[in-house]
């Protein structure tokens, strides 16, 4: 993987700016999410088990989005994060598969996949550099699991589904947080140029335009706000 550079570098103080400011960007963004979600779960009864469905096909699509960033990845750190985020979210889609088969699911007979990969994959799986696919997955991908997360957890709390609440809590969101924090870390290292910043706020925009997008399309076809994340 060739890393994109360029430009003077930065001292230390100015890396904290970039990514405080980068905090701040992806913090508004994912409130907007957040707040839809919460208000689509509060006006319809979408199934618990319908909603865990749909996390099977982004756990699946995140694990090999991850698996194939990291077979062309030079950067050690990068390429142990990758396989470490790869791991989890094959965990978390048997985890949640698990759960799915005590709701009566027959899983057998689910094919996440069958329609195809979502445009979040495509967009992801195009990114040619690291500190894009940084930013793009592990930084505000994970940032926006842990968000949708959050509003999954209250409305499975609200229906009495606890022990679903309690997966995402204690098992799934744990790991999640983890994987945001690995990659604030590495854009640390990473984005040290205003080429290289630029790239990694560039990317990690799109990504969460694509997730308000298809929230949208989600919400207006199915009725479906409040789906988790991965």
């Amino acid at each position: 993987m060739t890393r994109a550079r360029g430009g003077a570098h930065e001292t230390p103080m100015q890396d904290e700016v970039f990514l405080a400011e980068l905090d701040a960007l992806i913090g508004a963004r994912l409130n907007a999410l957040s707040a839809e979600a919460e208000l689509g779960g509060a006006t319809q009864e979408t199934p618990v088990a319908k909603l865990l469905e749909m996390a099977l096909r982004k756990e699946l699509e995140a694990s090999e989005e991850a698996a194939m960033w990291m077979t062309t990845e030079a950067d050690v750190d990068v390429k142990l994060a990758l396989a470490r985020q790869c791991g989890d979210e094959a965990k978390h889609y048997r985890l949640i598969e698990k759960r799915l088969g005590e709701l009566g699911v027959a899983t057998e007979a689910l094919a996440p996949l069958a329609d195809g990969y979502t445009p979040m994959f495509r967009y992801l799986a195009g990114l040619e550099t690291t500190v894009e696919r940084v930013a793009a997955g592990p930084f505000a991908r994970e940032a926006l699991a842990m968000s949708l997360n959050e509003a999954f957890i209250r409305y499975c709390e609200a229906r009495g589904d606890t022990a679903t609440a309690r997966l995402y809590r204690e098992q799934i969101q744990p790991d999640e947080t983890h994987h945001h924090g690995l990659g604030r870390a590495l854009l640390g290292k990473l984005a040290k140029s205003p080429e290289d910043r630029e790239r990694a706020r560039r990317a990690a925009e799109r990504t969460l335009e694509i997730a308000e997008e298809l929230q949208q399309i989600v919400r207006l076809r199915r009725g479906i706000s409040c789906a988790p994340g991965c």
